[in-house]
């Protein structure tokens, strides 16, 4: 009965934590998830229509790529394990009006210790009667 009570309350104020996020422990989330290969965390932070895009610096000039939530994710779970990635955070930059919050995040990238690129990842988020859900998600990508 002790075991029972305890999981209830443990379930119930996760549930709560949850729910009192802000959208840069949203963001911050996500990049644990990411670095952590998490699929289901990841899909967990994100509405199920997120609009995912990058604007690729090329030799071609700058290119825009849209990219679905599942192809992103099936792209995640299949990084090699041997593959060492980071996404470094520079700064966060937090705008909310109401329901509605953008979070700016400057990056540096690393494959396996060493600088691939460089970029800024911008964040959209809705607040889904009391959880927040990253809804658009743009970054860019250059190398420095």
């Amino acid at each position: 009965m002790r075991s029972i009570v305890f999981f209830i309350v443990f379930s119930f104020s996760g549930v709560l934590m949850a729910q009192d996020a802000t959208p840069k422990k949203v963001v911050e989330d996500f990049f644990t998830a990411f670095h952590a290969k998490d699929t289901t965390a990841l899909r967990q932070l994100c509405h199920s229509e997120i609009v995912m895009r990058t604007i690729a610096n090329t030799k071609e000039g700058n290119k825009l790529k849209d990219e679905k939530l599942d192809e992103f994710l099936n792209s995640i779970a299949t990084i090699p394990s041997n593959l060492k990635f980071l996404e470094k955070l520079t700064d966060y930059k937090v705008e909310i009006d109401g329901n509605l919050a953008h979070v700016w995040t400057p990056y540096e990238f690393y494959v396996n210790d060493k600088l691939s690129h460089i970029g800024a990842n911008a964040f959209t988020l809705y607040n889904d009667n009391g959880k927040w859900l990253i809804i658009h998600l743009i970054d860019t990508r250059r190398k420095k």
